[in-house]
């Protein structure tokens, strides 16, 4: 049997969306042979990071956190270090060091996107950390009985479904380094995280829409393992792909990559009382509109439900090594 062709050159792969999801896929990406752009969510106004978007002016830093984290080369301890989340004093108390670092970063550079820059050499980061844009935005969602819910963190709270959400100001600009990635990349990769408020707002983004849209590049979604209480309650995957085509109004996927491994009957108990369940594969109608989909046992359980890393990356380096090679 021959040898595969083996590649002139590392894939340019970029990855949009924000929270804890993305963040673990980027850890088992950054061992893969691939140029990598993570494009994180400006919405978050939650928390530390909306205290320091409030008090600073700057955008929130915690996605842009933990995505530096997960991509940085470093010791364990270093790691803890900018997880570290202070539990004593009147203004630390519920600050994370690494926001603070972030925050610290902007200042000393004049520039949140240059802080971040700057910060990812210091961490040795593998690829580019880029935000959405380089300003902080609101989150609206009208919701299904009409009424409007204004801020990232206060919408999965409401208790009522989410129709669709708006940025505010609706024609942000996005960063340029953004539009530029996307133009030139081999592949474009969304989820996993919080459909209405980790992924669609980068969509929103005008700039950032269009260049997805315009792009060649194999398009790839990570449809979430669990439904989230207050976004997606009851959520098919098919029901994921429809809310993001009906706020984009372009067919934007060529793969949904969905896991199909059984969840055990007490992880499965220990999510319910949370209000959360399996995300259901629609397999059938996924299909019919369109869609190639890629089915595997995609977690692990520890102290919670994530992806397996590992086996993720595997999936998606196949898909993109394959779409390079067609093109020739």
């Amino acid at each position: 049997m021959s040898k595969p062709i083996p590649l002139a050159r590392n894939p340019r792969i970029v990855v949009i969306g924000g929270g804890t999801g993305l963040s673990v896929m980027l850890r088992g990406l950054k061992r893969k042979p691939l140029d990598i752009t993570a494009i994180v969510t400006v919405a978050d106004d939650g928390g530390s990071s909306g205290i320091l978007r409030e008090e600073l002016q700057i955008p929130p830093p915690g996605d842009i956190r933990n995505v530096l984290t997960a991509l940085a080369n470093m010791e364990p301890l270093m790691t803890k270090v900018l997880k570290y989340r202070f539990q004593n004093g009147t203004a630390l108390a519920g600050h994370s060091l690494g926001n603070l670092i972030l925050a610290a970063m902007t200042d000393i550079t004049g520039d949140f996107v240059t802080g971040i820059t700057e910060l990812s050499r210091i961490l040795a980061v593998r690829g580019r950390v880029l935000p959405a844009a380089n300003q902080a935005i609101v989150l609206k969602a009208e919701m299904e009985d009409g009424s409007t819910v204004v801020g990232e963190s206060a919408i999965p709270k409401s208790g009522l479904a989410i129709r669709r959400v708006h940025l505010e100001p609706a024609d942000v600009k996005a960063l340029p380094e953004a539009v530029q990635a996307l133009q030139e990349a081999d592949a474009i990769l969304i989820g996993p995280g919080s459909l209405y408020t980790s992924i669609i707002p980068n969509l929103l983004v005008p700039e950032l829409a269009e260049a997805i849209v315009q792009s060649d590049a194999v398009k790839l979604f990570v449809c979430n393992v669990m439904t989230q209480p207050g976004e997606t309650d009851n959520y098919s995957v098919s029901d994921h792909l429809a809310a993001v085509h009906a706020h984009i109004g372009h067919h934007l996927f060529d793969y949904v990559i969905v896991n199909d491994g059984e969840i055990p009957p007490q992880v499965e108990s220990l999510y319910a009382e949370q209000g959360a369940k399996a995300v259901h594969l629609d397999l059938e109608e996924v299909t019919r509109r369109g869609y190639k989909v890629i089915a595997d046992k995609l977690v692990l359980f520890r102290t919670y439900l994530r992806h397996d890393a590992r086996k993720l990356s595997e999936h998606i380096y196949q898909l993109v090594e394959n779409w390079m090679l067609r093109k020739g």
